[in-house]
């Protein structure tokens, strides 16, 4: 939306100066995200009474009214205009998009401007959109729509712009990224671009996202495994939704594996990329969630091998099964257990780092935390956050880091290597 934007001569805004519009993205994917949500909202309101604000994203996607109802909002979008609001906001008519456009709108933005930049060193490209799962608990089919895929043309040609323009690392991201290619014509899938890019050496190195555990298939893994090195390295990173560690809440949830298939998978993964960091996602408290089947959970995740845990409490949310299911977790119950999963993941991620001391690993440099001392932070290709000294000149390259040491609260340090 920014590039957009300045393709049409509008110029970011910086400090505290006067604003003329105000973009709010927002998230719906919680109870707690909608609020948010409007806070953020009501706080660009009452910062900028003189801009134009313009809402858009899941929440605006989802609950239109609800945002019509906060006193200075403009202009209401879903998803699917957000590839119209620079034609909007700068007065240029648009005409509604066709219904084969609508079904692609939300991957629009992603094909690069001819420069490529953005201001992250570690860009995101996102080449799927949607959802084609119906978990019960999930109102984000209903925010983001059905599957729909970047064309592979687009994607490599995306990549190689990226690449072109400096970046050490791209990350493929998507609401469902094991499905893509599905829908594309002729069908392609996620192993196949993974397998072009190598062979293109079209980025120094790529990182996948969320990717669920049914679709992360034996070839995908060892295809990670052989691309670890090299130019256009595979990172050695999975992150894998869990949600529940019993096989009753799985149905219930209405999620397609069981505890046993999710533990083979991490196994397999450990078994072909030893140091690879694996993460999990934990959804906590879902309706009927009785005690025994919250200690399958915390003890199916102490005897995985896993790195770190996002842990979500379960929110219900309108117009979802779950929202209408019996024997919702009380509050208090909920967040004691959240507080048990997440003591686990610490242990987990403070065993995992300190296993990287006095090992060498390739950092992307990403940003200077302390300019007076040299302080800088980057990210390794195995998902560690160092903390080390450097030069500006090494932001957005690779330097190899020996790590050193790890403190209580997971703080990595460590010390580039000539």
């Amino acid at each position: 939306m920014a590039r957009q934007l300045q393709d049409r001569a509008a110029q970011a805004a910086s400090g505290d100066g006067p604003v003329d519009l105000c973009i709010i993205n927002t998230c719906t994917v919680t109870g707690k995200a909608s609020m948010q949500s409007r806070q953020a909202v009501r706080r660009a309101t009452r910062a900028n009474p003189n801009a134009r604000i313009v809402v858009t994203g899941c929440y605006a996607q989802t609950a239109p009214q609800e945002i019509l109802d906060i006193p200075g909002v403009d202009l209401v979008l879903g998803n699917d205009g957000k590839p119209r609001i620079a034609d909007m906001v700068c007065n240029r008519p648009a005409d509604p998009p066709s219904a084969a456009a609508a079904a692609t709108a939300m991957l629009e933005d992603q094909r690069m401007s001819r420069s490529g930049r953005t201001d992250r060193a570690r860009p995101f490209l996102k080449i799927q959109d949607g959802c084609n799962a119906r978990c019960s608990y999930c109102i984000v089919p209903v925010a983001r729509g059905v599957s729909r895929s970047l064309p592979v043309e687009d994607a490599l040609s995306s990549i190689e712009r990226l690449n072109e323009a400096g970046y050490p690392e791209i990350v493929l991201t998507g609401i469902h990224l094991g499905h893509y290619g599905l829908d594309l014509d002729p069908p392609s899938n996620l192993l196949s671009l993974l397998k072009a890019i190598r062979q293109l050496q079209s980025a120094r190195r790529v990182r996948l996202s969320s990717i669920e555990p049914q679709e992360l298939t034996g070839d995908l893994i060892r295809f990670v495994a052989s691309a670890a090195a090299g130019p256009s390295a595979i990172c050695p990173h999975f992150h894998v939704p869990l949600q529940s560690g019993d096989d009753d809440i799985l149905r219930r949830m209405n999620r397609p594996y069981t505890r046993e298939f999710f533990r083979e998978l991490i196994l397999r993964i450990k078994h072909h990329l030893p140091d690879a960091s694996v993460g999990v996602d934990v959804l906590v408290g879902f309706p009927g969630e009785s005690e025994a089947a919250f200690e399958n959970t915390c003890a199916l995740l102490d005897e995985l091998p896993v790195t770190y845990l996002h842990v979500f409490p379960f929110s219900r949310r309108s117009g979802t099964p779950a929202d209408l299911l019996p024997d919702q977790v009380p509050a208090a119950v909920l967040k004691a257990r959240c507080r048990q999963i997440r003591l686990i993941g610490y242990n987990k991620k403070l065993e995992y780092y300190t296993y990287f001391i006095n090992k060498t690993l390739e950092v992307v440099a990403e940003s200077i935390v302390d300019a007076d001392n040299g302080w800088m932070k980057g990210t390794s290709a195995n998902y560690l956050p160092v903390m080390f000294r450097g030069r500006a000149e090494q932001i957005r390259t690779i330097v190899p880091v020996r790590i050193e040491r790890v403190d209580l609260q997971g703080g990595v340090t460590g010390t580039v290597v000539s």
